[in-house]
């Protein structure tokens, strides 16, 4: 996730030196670029979808409703039924789309939505698109089908030569992930579209958090999406790379459509719309309504740390407990003050994120590790997720396959929570652009905590402490005892050793 934009400067210098010859033949983006405008349709309450959550918001109004998707399974669900559900728009923001059996099966969905008159509208970022294009293109050509890339890069075939020559520019990504239908009903979180985070691969897993959102919210959403789609951030695929010829195409749909057919995805997915109708208004019976903000940065304005600032104020009126589940957790100055300060009030806070065992960028464990005994000094209570942490793991297709956490979410003195993108971190606080719900709901703030709860018991997760010589350890119960760790639980000495030559690299501010 990070290996491109963590290079330490040393590096990154020699690095120039080396490809300067090719650097200067480095390629442009197109100046003039054919890019109309485009907007969420304001006929949302007149689709079916738009007619059912339309009554019901009428009768919460001023509120917004949201259901907790808490894991993969349903999660991915939802997102195909929303294509089979949709009937005038269909658009999807993501950070991470994977080539995969999960990220071919939404392609598919999406393009029948297309098909069947649906405007789709996707806007990926540019990062993890590598050798796409020609699909992405292929796609694009469809009907009713529109692809733009988020701040891309200039040269398509060697990414690391705009990292080298355009790093101001190219190292701010986009990790938003919205999908929303008919500017009606919304899904909001930390989930990319792949295998990990849909609990089907064979591998590994994410612990992952979404929701979906229904009233007056979805249409900042909308707004949102509306806003990065027509800015100058985002560029039309068309005008980065050739249309294919037909025949290229037709060939390349085709055998993505073959590829899925020899995938046989674990999940039971149904395309009877009166089915889908039908679930859709079971949830609705369950949505959770309260206040809510939709807040988001500003990728001309990411000065302004409009996430950062909104999450200040609202820790400045916290007396009683914080829960914090993030995935990767890097503290700066002025947030480790923050955790002292509220724990000298009496304010319960309690962190879960990964372990070095769990944790899938060694750079963000690195960050995290520099700091783990002040942030103990300073108040917390800290727990980091086990690597076969057994939460939820009856949804998954392998119980030999390697948990991780990818949750992005808080709960403030049970009454407010925060669900978004946005880890606790200065690349989410700074550098990239995230989306975070904020939302005032005592019932969704007790769903959430008995989720986090979850998450940190002890067949979940290690309790990270200072011993009597105030050294760390980490406690745990496995096999039905108690079992404690004086380094870092089921890690290599090659991962440690990395830790430790990544902590003195002057990267944090990257992290």
């Amino acid at each position: 996730m990070y290996s491109t934009t963590t290079l330490s400067p040393l590096f990154r210098i020699a690095l120039l030196l080396l490809l300067m010859p090719l650097l200067n033949s480095c390629s442009s983006l197109p100046e003039h670029v054919d890019k109309p405008s485009s907007f969420a349709t304001n006929d949302y309450q007149h689709s079916a979808v738009g007619r059912v959550l339309a009554d019901v918001s009428v009768q919460h109004a001023p509120q917004s409703g949201f259901f907790l998707v808490d894991n993969g399974a349903d999660a991915f669900t939802a997102r195909v039924a929303m294509t089979g559900l949709a009937e005038k728009t269909l658009d999807l923001q993501y950070y991470i789309w994977e080539a995969d059996a999960t990220g071919r099966l939404l392609a598919d969905n999406v393009i029948r939505a297309a098909a069947r008159g649906v405007r789709v509208r996707v806007l990926l970022d540019d990062n993890n698109l590598h050798e796409r294009d020609e699909l992405l293109v292929a796609l694009d050509a469809l009907p009713n089908v529109s692809i733009r890339i988020f701040n891309p890069f200039a040269n398509r075939d060697f990414h690391v030569a705009d990292f080298l020559g355009d790093l101001e520019r190219v190292n701010h990504r986009m990790h938003n992930k919205t999908m929303i239908i008919d500017n009606a009903l919304a899904v909001v979180g930390g989930r990319n579209i792949g295998d990990h985070y849909f609990s089907v691969s064979p591998e590994s897993n994410f612990r992952d958090l979404d929701v979906l959102a229904a009233g007056p919210v979805v249409r900042k959403v909308s707004e949102q999406f509306d806003y990065f789609w027509n800015g100058t951030w985002s560029v039309p695929i068309s005008a980065l790379v050739e249309f294919p010829a037909v025949d290229e195409q037709k060939q390349r749909l085709l055998q993505m459509r073959q590829r899925i057919s020899q995938d046989h995805y674990p999940y039971p997915l149904s395309s009877n719309y009166t089915e889908l109708f039908n679930q859709l208004q079971q949830i609705v019976g369950q949505l959770r309504w309260g206040d809510c903000q939709f807040i988001w940065d500003d990728p001309a304005q990411l000065d302004e740390a409009k996430i950062v600032n909104a999450l200040y104020q609202e820790l400045q009126q916290v007396k009683h407990s914080l829960l914090i589940e993030s995935a990767y957790f890097v503290l700066g100055e002025r947030a480790m003050a923050m955790v002292k300060q509220l724990s000298s009030a009496g304010v319960s806070v309690r962190v879960l994120t990964n372990s070095l065992a769990s944790n899938d960028v060694l750079a963000a464990h690195a960050g995290h590790a520099k700091h783990r005994e002040q942030l103990l000094e300073n108040g917390a209570n800290l727990y980091e997720l086990r690597p076969d942490a057994l939460a939820r793991r009856t949804e998954i297709v392998s119980l030999k396959s390697r948990a991780a956490l990818h949750t992005k979410a808080m709960v403030f003195d049970n009454r407010t929570v925060y669900i978004g993108s946005f880890n606790l971190d200065p690349r989410s606080s700074f550098i990239n652009t995230e989306t975070v719900l904020a939302i005032n709901s005592d019932a969704l703030a007790q769903q959430l905590t008995e989720f986090m709860e979850d998450g940190v018991k002890p067949e979940n997760s290690y309790h990270v402490e200072r011993n009597a010589d105030g050294n760390l350890h980490w406690t745990t119960i496995e096999q039905g005892q108690v079992v404690s760790y004086d380094s870092d639980p089921h890690s290599s000495a090659w991962q440690r050793f990395m830790v430790g030559l990544l902590q003195v690299l002057p990267i944090e501010s990257q992290l």
